[in-house]
């Protein structure tokens, strides 16, 4: 029975309180988080523009989802700025590791920084990003390809559909935000999930099993059609499915999803792995492998 101050552990921009009541494996990672800084500005058209969500509102998070380990995205209200993803790898240190955004712009010596301070990955955000268009897929792909980075894509279901060759022949691992932006609706009926198994299947595709509030047409955490998305994905390639949060829920405070309560986040992919040999493999085996992690808290950059 967990205590009156377990109880009472709480976080900011995540709903409910108390501590995951399923047992997290040490140095677990939670591998989709962001962080909003005002005194960074929005890059012009950013169609989400939420509150400041700091490193030290995440460790509040930590607290209530029992993981040790971080990964931090550059968001699409940023652009190219990578600075507030910068500070945050900073903050953690060893960990820590980040994804971030570049353009052609982005020069040698910056991509060089990138990765000495954690950096393993590009993202290209293609649903509500203003940065990118898909035309630059694989110029950024061949940009990244000499750092071992992988390209960690968000697109609509019909623009990831209608680049599916395209993504096929990529130099470079591919990541998939948000359950591949799959509603459970269009499982087995719509190409882009085809796709995002042929992806799986080809073994150089990983998938976050992350915002499933976001892909949920009632926009809640506890979605049957959510888990048994997560289920599909999680037999079709368990060694290459990692868990992400999305805190701090921009979306949420946009007022687009109720804000989801992180805590039963991580209890319900518990259930969705079932048992402690799944999630093992989801929230520490896997991550370790596709950022780079080292096998204790001490691991490198």
């Amino acid at each position: 029975m967990p205590t009156q101050h377990e109880e009472t552990v709480s976080a900011p921009f995540s709903a409910g309180q108390g501590r995951a009541r399923v047992p997290v494996p040490p140095l677990a990672c939670d591998c989709h988080v962001h962080v909003y800084d005002s005194r960074f500005a929005a890059v012009p058209g950013a169609r989400l523009t939420p509150p400041d969500a700091s490193v030290a509102d995440y460790r509040a998070l930590q607290r209530r989802t029992g993981t040790q380990r971080v990964v931090f995205v550059t968001p699409s209200t940023y652009g190219t700025d990578n600075r507030p993803l910068l500070q945050a790898l900073d903050a953690f240190g060893a960990l820590a590791r980040g994804v971030a955004v570049i353009d052609a712009q982005t020069d040698e010596a910056a991509l060089q920084a990138l990765h000495a301070a954690g950096v393993r990955g590009a993202r290209l955000n293609l649903s509500l990003g203003v940065t990118h268009d898909a035309a630059q897929l694989e110029a950024l792909a061949a940009r990244i390809a000499p750092l071992g980075w992988h390209l960690q894509l968000l697109a609509p279901p019909d623009l990831l559909a209608a680049l599916g060759e395209r993504l096929m022949r990529l130099p470079v691992p591919l990541v998939l935000d948000h359950f591949g932006r799959i509603a459970p609706a269009l499982a087995g009926r719509h190409p882009a999930h085809a796709l995002v198994l042929r992806l799986l299947a080809q073994g150089r595709t990983w998938l976050k099993l992350s915002g499933g509030y976001i892909v949920s047409p009632s926009g809640r955490v506890d979605d049957s059609g959510v888990a048994a998305l997560a289920r599909g994905y999680l037999r079709a390639a368990p060694e290459r499915m990692v868990w992400g949060s999305d805190w701090p829920h921009a979306s949420a405070s946009a007022g687009h999803q109720p804000m989801p309560d992180d805590a039963q986040q991580m209890a319900l992919l518990a259930q969705w792995t079932d048992g402690p040999a799944l999630l093992q493999r989801v929230l520490v085996d896997n991550p370790a492998e596709l950022y780079g992690f080292g096998t204790s808290a001490q691991g490198t950059p």
